[in-house]
This record gives structure tokens, sequence and C-alpha cells, in this order.
């Protein structure tokens, strides 16, 4: 059980941060400016101000998450033989 939960302890902490960098790349991909747009000849119109709050609570969760994966590996740690 002990090796089980560090596993998906260890695995929560490799996707967490996978989707955190994903949104950091999102989140720099959405903010550059559009490349063929030329202000005199071609008249460019922003994209709506969409918020991606959600995405950064979610980002928080699953950290959050983490620590809870982390805690209950040491539950489960105290009750192995190991210590």
């Amino acid at each position: 059980d002990f090796l089980a939960t560090v596993t998906f302890s260890f695995l929560w902490l490799l996707s967490s941060s996978a989707w955190a960098k994903a949104l950091s790349d999102v989140k720099v991909s959405t903010a550059s400016p559009v490349p063929n747009c030329h202000p005199p000849e071609v008249t460019c119109q922003p994209l709506g101000g969409t918020s991606l709050g959600s995405l950064n609570v979610s980002v928080i969760f699953g950290f959050l998450n983490l620590l809870l994966w982390l805690g209950s590996s040491w539950f489960v740690y105290k009750e192995t033989n190991f210590h």
C-alpha cells in the first residue's frame, strides 16, 4: 500500500507540474500579438478578454491535492513495518 501511495503521489506531482507548464505556455501563446496585423493596411480585432482564472484555480487545486496525497503517504507509512 505504501509503495502504491508514494507512486501515485509522484505521478500526481508530475501531472500537476505538466498541467501548470502547459497552462503557462497557453498564456504566452495567447498573449502574443497577431503576426500578420499591419495597422495601416489591415485592421485587426483583438479576441475577447478570455479569463483563464478557472484554469489557474485548477492548477492550485492540483498542487493542493498533491499535499493530500503526501499526507496520506505519511499515514500509510506509519502503518507499515518500516516505521
